[in-house]
């Protein structure tokens, strides 16, 4: 089977915007998961990957994919989700879409993504974002990685960012 051009690209351009945390992609393994029980991040992989928002007023999407390294553990639900520059400010989920319990085998992967709308730099309707944060449910532990893609526009007279995050997916094979 021949890969179209297209594809070819598209893998291509994917492979170049995944970045790993600082760790290489591996939070730890030094507590792994109770078998069955809600995924923690000391048990799995993180990797980021972005198709970023290219300017004020568009909309970009950064994806984080987790891997599990211990034993079966189980997402349900939707990760909590911080953005944070000066301030904090909490992600809402997806009110379109639906959560759905995930359970991974050791070596499977999940996903979730950020979607955001990109703001004017230096804007009065921006977050200067530097950083975000995610917890899984179940969990307290929080992981941060930093945010490259410029400002977040905010929306309402809280100043809330505009954004929203989708529930976890089921990834790869």
């Amino acid at each position: 089977m021949r890969a179209t051009p297209i594809t070819v690209a598209a893998v291509a351009a994917a492979l170049l915007l995944t970045a790993c945390d600082s760790s290489g992609g591996d939070s730890g393994s030094s507590n792994k998961n109770k078998a069955g029980g809600a995924c923690t991040l000391d048990a799995v992989g993180v990797q980021v990957a972005a198709s970023a928002a290219p300017s004020a007023g568009d909309s970009g999407n950064v994806t984080v994919t987790l891997t599990n390294r211990g034993s079966k553990c189980t997402l349900n639900g939707f990760p909590a989700v911080d953005l944070n520059g000066g301030k904090a400010s909490a992600v809402p989920a997806d009110k379109a879409a639906k959560a759905q319990k995930l359970t991974l085998a050791k070596g499977a992967t999940a996903s979730f993504t950020i979607t955001y709308v990109r703001g004017e730099a230096g804007g009065k309707k921006s977050l200067p974002v530097t950083t975000a944060k995610f917890t899984l449910p179940g969990s307290a532990a929080g992981h941060s990685f930093k945010w490259t893609y410029g400002e977040v526009a905010v929306k309402g007279a809280e100043g809330a960012a505009n954004a929203s995050v989708s529930p976890f997916q089921q990834a790869g094979d």
